[in-house]
């Protein structure tokens, strides 16, 4: 099933063929993992089916770029090793004196490319609150080129109106890219609504067995297209076969595992909103979440991520997170398996505190990814390690 033929059926099914078919030559239904570094070719300069050398082109891959294109509604994908690679390949599109406005509560990994790579060669960043209008009006200039968005945010899960973000990129000739890690384009599609570009870590969600490190990058223009396949090329940060094909398995499952990821938060959620012991929650299932209305509107669910703040100071939520005994204390999320980490001192701690405050991370939160466990025993776990010690 290619891309075009994919806009002809709906999401499960898409995501299950799409990018696939039967190896010709066994009828194979699973897509052979090419583990070979180069091709044979006619003669000089003459390859076979546009296949030369795997990181320029592997079969593998190729499998997988075309089913994740299709799973964002577009033409075009590109895998790579890790979802930074992804990252810096976008990034690569900016010169000196280009300007990016990107949100004030961003992947630490991202703020850290942003402020130590890019920043010294040139390229000027403002970060704002996306679910401000008004702050992302204040903050685009004539000479803003990227427009870099998160929403669901990680970790405080703010929402911004992917549409209005989408209307005010283009009006000052910016690039408007969203990284769509934790909703996926299950719960939400950002090209859809007007974005150019699509960042994936597929990492987490897509592949969803926490055992492949990888990124993608979607977009449904040409042009967009034969520039990051340049620098994907050039630069090489590619995934290799192997890791294609296990993300290609993650995928055949995502609607599934995203529907129970995000019962089983909506539950907890709950639960944890309602606890003594805990001073603030941060999802978007919630009534009270600032950005409700939004998530109601451009997303099919929730989410699987939960962000909360314990009572008490930075010691007593990394002491919480260090007591669980299903949610194992560890980075990455969107596995089959329950998640929690402290952002502070762990994926954002290359975050300076004071901009970690300014942004209103707090020092005792702590963020989970919700699995596919049985909802009960979860919630029994942060029971339990919420649970005063004497």
């Amino acid at each position: 099933m290619t891309p075009e033929e994919a806009r002809n059926y709906r999401f499960s099914t898409v995501a299950v063929h799409a990018g696939q078919t039967p190896d010709p030559s066994t009828g194979a239904l699973m897509t052979p993992v090419y583990l070979n570094s180069t091709y044979a070719q006619r003669a000089p300069a003459e390859p076979v089916n546009g296949y030369e050398y795997s990181r320029t082109k592997n079969p593998t891959r190729l499998a997988l770029e075309e089913n994740l294109a299709s799973l964002e509604g577009a033409r075009f994908g590109l895998a790579f090793g890790s979802g930074m690679a992804a990252i810096h390949t976008v990034l690569n599109l900016l010169k000196a004196g280009d300007h990016v406005v990107a949100g004030d509560d961003l992947y630490g990994g991202t703020y850290r490319i942003l402020e130590k790579l890019f920043r010294k060669f040139g390229v000027e960043i403002t970060y704002v609150d996306f679910s401000s209008l008004t702050a992302l009006d204040r903050a685009l200039r004539p000479e803003t080129r990227l427009v870099f968005a998160e929403t669901p945010t990680n970790p405080l899960l703010k929402l911004c109106d992917l549409e209005e973000v989408a209307l005010r990129a283009h009006g000052v000739g910016a690039l408007a890219v969203c990284d769509n890690t934790f909703a996926t384009p299950f719960l939400q599609r950002p090209l859809d609504h007007g974005f150019d570009i699509v960042v994936h870590s597929t990492t987490k969600y897509l592949g969803g067995h926490s055992d492949i490190v990888g990124g993608a990058l979607i977009t449904p223009r040409q042009d967009l297209y034969d520039s990051l396949r340049f620098f994907q090329n050039a630069v090489g940060g590619v995934p290799g076969p192997l890791d294609c094909f296990l993300v290609l398995r993650g995928t055949k499952t995502l609607a599934l595992r995203m529907e129970r990821h995000c019962e089983s938060a909506m539950r907890l959620a709950l639960f944890l909103s309602k606890h003594p012991d805990v001073a603030k929650v941060y999802y978007p299932g919630l009534p009270e979440h600032p950005g409700h209305s939004i998530a109601r509107r451009q997303m099919r669910a929730f989410g699987g991520m939960i962000s909360f703040v314990v009572k008490g100071d930075m010691q007593r939520g990394k002491s919480v997170a260090a007591r669980t005994r299903l949610f194992a204390c560890a980075e990455s999320l969107g596995g089959v398996e329950s998640l929690i980490e402290h952002p502070p001192s762990m994926t954002h701690a290359s975050v300076p505190a004071q901009v970690r405050h300014a942004a209103g991370m707090d020092d005792g939160l702590l963020r989970i990814s919700v699995g596919v466990e049985d909802p009960e025993d979860l919630e029994s776990d942060l029971e339990q390690a919420l649970r005063p010690r004497s």
